[in-house]
């Protein structure tokens, strides 16, 4: 993705020359005559300033159309709607615990059938397709094991079997991937993550280059009402255009990080893929993540992600805590896993935060 596109393609072009796209707040739109229409009749079907991040997206994605909705789970709830009861989803093993939450509502109220597969093993996902399988969901970037899948070979076997692929792109955005090019069925992400990138604005985006399932999301989208919000929309518009510069600082700052990790006392693990902000560290036994957590001056104890500010979680009781124990142990989840999303922030203030902050965790005080 070019720079230059990223910086220009939220600009608006209407007949003010305004440079900030304007925020529509009118829920309803006067029609000229009966039977006619000005392209916008009601703010939950279409409203301007969320049809124009849409478009903008939707280039950026390489699609026919996007689809924005009021939080990253209501994305892939939209996505949910395509499928019935006895249909199989193949998922990535590894994976955000509210989809994992998400599926298993799904599958105990609605009977779709969603198994956990390793897609670092092609021949165990190629074993595990069968006759009810109707589509493969894959963070390309796992979450929060940081393990990244290579999706081609499935993009081929999805359409040897006709299955859709659905990409969660969430932690590379358009900027460091775009899967629809290279075959890819749907790509959602959260866009209160890095598309926002401000931390300010709950969001979730849906987009497809096949015109027929666009369609059937449309309907979808419309008739369900999961739709965001002008003002939200004019926020993620207005993300885009920093979308380039805050990705590059991210990676930039998490790559520094994740190799001074390596070296330091107190932490066993570095799990890092050498791309986008994300990197999960896991401590020494010796070492406290209560106190660790408590320790931070400079980074934030918060569980979001992809904002300018650099925020530390603990999957354990926060972004898995919905997932049973015994799933959180087969995919190393323990009261040692810290994950890492690494903001804009002087580099040199990171790493020294999370130096002073290992060393109160050995300590066991905080000053």
């Amino acid at each position: 993705m070019k720079n230059t596109e990223l910086s220009q393609i939220a600009l608006t072009h209407d007949s003010t020359g305004a440079i900030a796209n304007p925020i529509y707040l009118s829920t309803a739109y006067q029609h000229p005559h009966l039977g006619e229409s000005t392209g916008f009749d009601y703010t939950r079907t279409k409203n301007p300033t969320r049809s124009a991040f849409e478009e903008a997206f939707a280039k950026l994605e390489r699609g026919t159309a996007s689809f924005a909705t009021a939080s990253g789970m209501a994305a892939i709830q939209l996505i949910c709607n395509l499928f019935k009861a006895g249909d199989e989803i193949l998922v990535s093993f590894d994976l955000y615990g509210g989809t994992f939450r998400l599926f298993d509502f799904y599958e105990k109220q609605y009977g779709v059938h969603f198994k956990y597969v390793d897609f670092l093993n092609y021949e165990a996902v190629k074993e595990s397709i069968t006759d009810h399988t109707k589509a493969l969901f894959i963070e390309t970037i796992s979450n929060p094991q940081m393990l990244e899948v290579d999706v081609d070979p499935y993009y081929v076997l999805s359409k040897e079997h006709h299955l859709l692929t659905i990409i969660d792109n969430t932690f590379l955005t358009p900027y460091l991937s775009t899967p629809l090019e290279d075959g890819a069925d749907i790509v959602l992400h959260s866009a209160t993550k890095y598309i926002g990138g401000h931390n300010d604005v709950l969001a979730g985006v849906v987009t497809v280059k096949d015109p027929h399932l666009a369609e059937q999301l449309g309907e979808f989208h419309n008739m369900i009402g999961a739709t965001l919000s002008p003002f939200d929309s004019y926020l993620l518009q207005r993300g885009l255009k920093t979308l380039h510069l805050r990705m590059d600082r991210s990676e930039y700052n998490a790559k520094l990080l994740a190799e001074r990790c390596c070296n330091l006392k107190g932490i066993d693990q570095v799990l890092y893929c050498g791309r986008t902000g994300m990197l999960s560290l896991r401590l020494d036994k010796n070492y406290k993540a209560d106190k660790f957590l408590e320790s931070l001056q400079v980074c934030i104890f918060a569980e979001s992600l992809g904002g300018t500010e650099t925020f530390i979680t603990f999957p354990y009781t926060q972004t898995h805590v919905d997932m049973p124990d015994e799933e959180k142990d087969k995919r190393g989840i323990d009261e040692h896993l810290l994950r890492l999303s690494i903001g804009v922030e002087n580099y040199e203030d990171i790493e020294k935060d999370i130096i002073q902050a290992l060393e109160k965790a050995k300590e066991g005080v905080i000053s």
